[in-house]
């Protein structure tokens, strides 16, 4: 079943229409901390990926269909760290890195949301850890789950550099697991499905990983999942706490399959919906 979903991901992954566009990096800065988020890859989606949706919804707010999408990745720069949030699928990950001028030794924490291929890829090529002097954090859940599967795979070229812990529950106390750097659970997605908090001198974001993958009906349709989520009721239940929390505070999001910037603002809109105002 593990090894049906994670290649499942993968086959729906490659079979989005990929095209290239420009601008792909938007740097933000959180206090003294430093997050870019670089796009991977843009394509164009189809509603089939929702689950069980409501017909009326879908017209709605995916009348043609499709729906665009990206895959991205987050780098962060703190004062005694620089840290890779994912690795997607490893194709434009380290182009786009080099433009940031960050060489992939200079890498030394690797902090996975989950294991599905578009995140993890990007880790090992041919047995070969591709950053080879960082630190891979995984969650104690996420980890046990793909534990036979490629998705520990990805790991093993890491030996003794993968570390796990148990993200804490959003909006109570939580130790950093890196300066700056909270664990936040998220399950539903995946099993051990991890939101990442970046905290500097009072100003917040959270990257919240794979939250959302159709922001065009998600958004304003929390409820909505998709045919990926190994709980689509748990992935729904995080998705509507996770809103309400950000929208309350004022707290800007970073998605992973966001479109451009994947930095946005999310605000309580009618009837349990929500909006997002991209950062700027």
């Amino acid at each position: 079943m593990k090894t049906n979903i994670f290649l499942g991901v993968l086959f729906s992954m490659a079979a989005v229409h990929v095209f290239s566009a420009e601008p792909n990096i938007f740097t933000y800065k959180v206090g003294n901390i430093e997050v870019s988020t670089m796009v991977e890859n843009r394509g164009q989606g189809r509603s089939s990926v929702l689950r069980n949706p409501n017909p009326a919804m879908v017209q709605k707010y995916l009348p043609s269909g499709t729906y665009a999408s990206e895959t991205n990745t987050v780098l962060v720069k703190t004062p005694s760290h620089i840290i890779l949030v994912d690795t997607g699928f490893g194709t434009t990950l380290f182009a786009n890195l080099t433009s940031l001028g960050v060489s992939p030794g200079q890498i030394d924490a690797v902090l996975i949301t989950h294991s599905h291929g578009d995140h993890i890829n990007g880790l090992q090529k041919d047995g070969k850890a591709l950053f080879p002097n960082a630190k891979v954090y995984v969650s104690v859940q996420e980890k046990d789950f793909w534990l036979n599967s490629n998705g520990a795979a990805a790991l093993t070229p890491y030996g003794n550099n993968v570390e796990t812990f148990r993200p804490g529950e959003i909006g109570t106390q939580i130790p950093d697991l890196l300066p700056g750097i909270k664990a936040i659970a998220a399950f539903g997605h995946t099993p051990g499905h991890t939101m990442f908090m970046v905290s500097s001198e009072g100003k917040e974001l959270l990257i919240w990983g794979d939250l959302v993958h159709v922001e065009d009906i998600q958004i304003p349709v929390p409820d909505q999942s998709v045919t990926y989520d190994t709980n689509p009721l748990a992935a729904a239940e995080i998705r509507k706490k996770v809103f309400a929390y950000a929208a309350n505070n004022t707290v800007p999001i970073a998605g992973l399959h966001l479109r451009y910037p994947a930095i946005a603002f999310i605000t309580a809109g009618s009837e349990g919906g929500y909006t997002l105002t991209p950062a700027k």
